[in-house]
Formats: structure tokens, sequence, C-alpha cells
């Protein structure tokens, strides 16, 4: 899956500055949006200069950047900049607010100065602080700093995770497995609180969907088929290759009818019991196609690998993981698994994923997914909640070598897992998390200063201030 994000730029100016450099900086920023492969629209289309000067000037922008259904917009202060007009666009508009301006070079002979933007740019974040419009901001620094490049990359990855959870729908397939209290959600609260809907499916509705797919397969199960005899090591009968292929059909085409980003499926038992299969490599299949799925119904999950897949833009999907066991000789390692429903997109260089059995059930159904996926560097996040707060916790990992395993699975590496550990025992998390390969843990952060009534919760140390100094340039990595 690929995202797209429209950036709305309007260039701001004040009069008793340089005009001549105001539009040398206007199209200077400009040029840099197009080398970096920046979407966005500007406002030279509805103003003399194609900057935001006055009053006039308001409304036309705003009805340029509604029409173009911007998904956030861009102010670059090209020289001191006017601060009421660009607060009275922001907020109407009511999407993701940036801030940069280019930083002043030495005053002229005379001692005269040709923009004096860092002091626009406080008064800007004033008024933006007064009207209660969030932002963001990009150090006041030249086009080809490093933060600027660093600054407008996380900004739009931001901005596609606001997008995305603005318009979350998931398809709930049944409800939770009735032992399992820890996969409790409130979806009135999710609604109420992040606009977050919940469509739910009756088991046996979803069961009569895979059995007439099966009977009559449709171009999706095709495709499945054709892509596990393509990449996959069968060793279960034809008839649950062709029902796995059913599964993952009847899902998608609910998830898309329904306009779902992301699937949470009762994975068991209640569906082993009326298709014999388990649902996992379809799981797989669908997760690879970006709509990916959370197992045993966990509503809070399905919301975190969404999270990570539009932080992603997604360049690689996100999988859904169980914290298991503590690594048998790395102090600070750990076990993610789960019964097989990881894409096989991510599998090991080198191995091949297997269609087979899972380890953890005494039916034993076909339909798991058994591979080891590649290490690197993950992002581990884990949205959820209770009382009526909620938090995203956000961290990364490395990639280790561990014994080998059944099911989907990847040894990590954490900073402090003694620590991590006693955070998710005292919550509000689960044993559930999301991993994606990369580092996303800026965006996700900048993210929630979008998303009212949600905070980052990092588990490691001293975070906040390490993605402040990485983003203005001041360290090379996180």
């Amino acid at each position: 899956m690929e995202y797209r994000v429209k950036l709305g730029v309007a260039p701001t100016r004040r009069s008793i500055f340089s005009k001549e450099d105001a539009h040398r900086y206007r199209d200077l920023t400009k040029d840099k949006l197009n080398e970096l492969g920046i979407d966005y629209v500007d406002i030279g289309a509805v103003s003399e200069e194609g900057l935001l000067r006055c009053q006039d000037d308001v409304s036309p922008t705003i009805d340029l950047f509604k029409a173009e259904r911007v998904d956030a917009v861009f102010f670059p202060h090209v020289n001191f900049g006017t601060e009421d007009v660009v607060a009275k666009v922001a907020r109407e508009l009511g999407v993701p607010v940036l801030l940069w301006g280019p930083r002043d070079e030495a005053p002229l002979p005379d001692g005269s100065r040709l923009r004096d933007t860092q002091c626009g740019l406080f008064a800007t974040g004033k008024v933006l602080r007064r009207i209660n419009v969030p932002f963001t901001y990009i150090v006041n620094c030249e086009l080809d700093h490093v933060a600027f490049e660093r600054g407008i990359s996380n900004f739009i990855s931001a901005a596609n995770i606001v997008k995305e959870f603005r318009r979350l729908r998931i398809l709930q397939i049944s409800t939770r497995p009735g032992d399992f209290y820890t996969m409790m959600c409130n979806e009135g609260e999710l609604l109420e609180r992040f606009g977050i809907e919940l469509i739910p499916v009756a088991m046996s509705d979803f069961v009569s969907q895979v059995e007439e797919r099966e009977k009559n397969p449709d171009d999706e199960v095709r495709a499945a088929l054709d892509t596990l005899r393509s990449h996959v090591e069968i060793t279960v009968p034809d008839e649950a290759v062709l029902r796995v292929a059913a599964l993952k059909s009847a899902m998608k085409g609910l998830a898309v009818a329904n306009n779902c980003s992301a699937v949470a499926i009762q994975c068991w038992n209640a569906l082993q019991r009326s298709l014999q299969v388990m649902p996992c490599m379809s799981n797989s299949l669908l997760s690879d196609d970006g709509i990916p799925v959370a197992c045993e119904t966990d509503i809070h999950g399905a919301i975190t690998a969404v999270i990570a897949q539009a932080a992603a833009m997604g360049r690689t999907v996100p999988f859904f993981a169980d914290w298991s066991v503590r690594h048998p000789e790395n102090d600070n390692g750990e076990l993610l698994q789960h019964c097989g429903p990881w894409p096989i997109s991510l599998v090991k260089e080198g191995c091949k994923p297997q269609l087979g059995r899972p380890f953890a059930f005494p039916e034993h159904y076909p339909g798991a997914c058994i591979q080891e996926i590649r290490g690197g560097l993950m992002t581990m996040l884990r949205f959820d909640g209770d009382h009526g707060e909620y938090s995203i916790l956000v961290g990364s990992a490395k990639g280790i070598d561990g014994p080998k395993n059944i099911g989907t699975y990847v040894w990590i590496e954490v900073e402090n897992w003694p620590r991590l550990e006693e955070q998710l025992v005292k919550g509000p998390y689960v044993h559930h998390c999301v991993g994606i390969h990369g580092d996303i843990r800026a965006a996700v952060a900048e993210a929630c200063n979008y998303i009212p009534g949600l905070k980052p919760d990092f588990y490691e140390t001293d975070m906040e201030s390490k993605i402040g100094q990485w983003l203005r340039g001041e360290i090379l990595e996180l």
C-alpha cells in the first residue's frame, strides 16, 4: 500500500520587510519540496504574489485548500510573516500545521535586515497557542540543513497517521474469546473520543461468506492460491489451502465493502469448529495487501497496526505479536511470536514460509504460517487504555539470534527489558503488540500532538528529548 498526503503550502510575508527576498524564498521552498517529492498545492492560483499577506488572502486560501482536500498545511515564513492570517487559515482547516522559516543572513552593510523570520515565527507560535491550534515546528534553518529534510518527512508521516486515524473503521469478526478479558474495549468511548467505528459481523455470516467463495472462487481466491503455491511451502491438504484462500477473500471483501482499514477476528475457537482451519495464513496474506489483521478480536491491536502502517507510509507492513518469553541468554532479549499470522513478505532472507499447523492447540487444524522473519531495526507499538485514559507505548528493538520456534517469530533486544516488562504488567498494556521494520518513533510522537486524549508512552530513556535533538539535527540517529 502506498499512501498519499497532500500538503497545502501557504508562504507568508509581512509588508515591512523585503518583498523581493520573500519571493525568492517562496520559490526556493517550492523547489526544495519538489526535490523531496512532496505532493503539494500552493496558493499561486488565488493570491497575486502566491503569498499569504493580509485578510483578503484568508478566504481564498481556505477555499482552495478545502477544494483540494489537503491533509496538512505548511506555512513557510518567507519573511517575518503575518501571524493573524496564518492562525485564521490554520484554525479553519483543522489539519496538522507546520511552521518553518529560513535562517536570516547577516544584516546588510547599512544595518538593515531583509526578513526577521525567526521573530515572526515566535509571533505565529504564540497566536496558534492562543486559539488552541496544535502545530509542528521545524527549527529556523537553511533549506539544505538536515533539520529541514527530517522535519518535513517526519511531519508528512505524522500527518498520514492523523489522516488514517480520523477515518478509522475496523471490521470486527465476531466477539472476543469469552475468557480473554484482556481484549475488552469500550466501543462507545472509541467512537466518542476518537471517532473510531467498529463494523461487527457475526461469525455465522462470515462463515457463509467463506463457504460461498470456496464453492465459487473469485479472483481474490485465485490470486491467494497463486501466492501460496508460488511463495509458500505447503504441508497441509489441498482442501485446506483452498479454504485458507477463501477465508482471506471473505475478510478482504467485507473490509473493502465496509471501507475498513483493518480487521479484528476471533481466530479461535468458533471459527475452527465451523471451518476446520486456522485463519493465520489468511491474516498474513491480507496484511500483505495493506489491510492489517489483529487476532483474538483485539480492537486496540488493530488500531495500533493502522498507526504503524500509516507512520511507515506503506513502505513495509506491520506484524501483530505476543510478548512471549525472555531470551535464554540475553537479559534484554525477548521472543516476539504468534501462532502464524505475520505477513509472508517479512520472511527471513534465505527462508521460505510454511503453511502448516499451530503447536498450541490440541485440534491442530491447518492454516498457520510458520516462519522466522527478518531482524534489523524495528519499532514496537501498542495503543491501549482503561479508565478513560489512552496512550500508545512506543520504543525500538533490534533483531537478534535465538532458538528456533514454531509459528511466526523473531527474537529482539530492547534497551532495558526488565523495565519494559514492568511497564507492560502495570499497564494499561497487554501481552499484544505491533512491530514494524524501521524507526517511526518520532512520527508517532508527533501525531499524538494532533489526537486529543492520546499521549506517547516511551519505554526508552529520555526519548522525547532525543527525538527533539534528532529533528534539530543535533544527533545523527535516535
